[in-house]
């Protein structure tokens, strides 16, 4: 197989995975709490890798691909650690600019937020949650990456 095909394949991955964790946000109605979307900042990474990587023929980039694809497959384990429980997950929550907001519109956009927790699982498959299938699939990519990486 070529780079080219290779790097398709894998980046292709990462895009179908981004696309498929919009379409439980946005059609299934599940929002992404903190972990699900640092494992998409992984996927994208690795989208941008792979299109840099044939706009411009650095065959280099390949390995920045695969290291994007293993980060996400790391806070994949984590994160499913985070649901079986076997370890704590993040204690710390972010938000967007609040400076301006009276107390009043301050209350009504936390009650509004939907409360997402790291450590409950939403939708499951065979016993596997999404972060489970997430780090299977990107270690599948990682594997695609280092393939693309190393093809002469």
């Amino acid at each position: 197989m070529t780079r080219t095909l290779l790097i398709l394949a894998a980046a292709g991955g990462s895009l179908a995975l981004l696309l498929a964790a919009f379409g439980f946000q946005y059609l299934g109605e599940m929002p992404p709490c903190k972990l699900c979307i640092w494992q998409r900042y992984s996927h994208a990474g690795a989208v941008l890798a792979g299109g840099v990587a044939l706009a411009t023929g650095l065959a280099a980039l390949a390995w920045l691909g695969a290291l994007a694809a293993l980060s996400s497959a790391g806070l994949g384990l984590y994160h499913t650690g985070v649901e079986r429980g076997w370890w704590d997950g993040p204690s710390s929550c972010t938000s967007g600019d609040v400076s301006g907001l009276s107390v009043d519109d301050l209350i009504a956009r936390i009650e509004a937020a939907p409360l997402v927790r790291c450590d409950e699982v939403p939708w499951d498959l065979l016993g596997l949650s999404m972060a489970s299938w997430n780090m299977l699939a990107a270690l599948a990519l990682t594997g695609l990456w280092v393939w693309a990486a190393r093809a002469r």
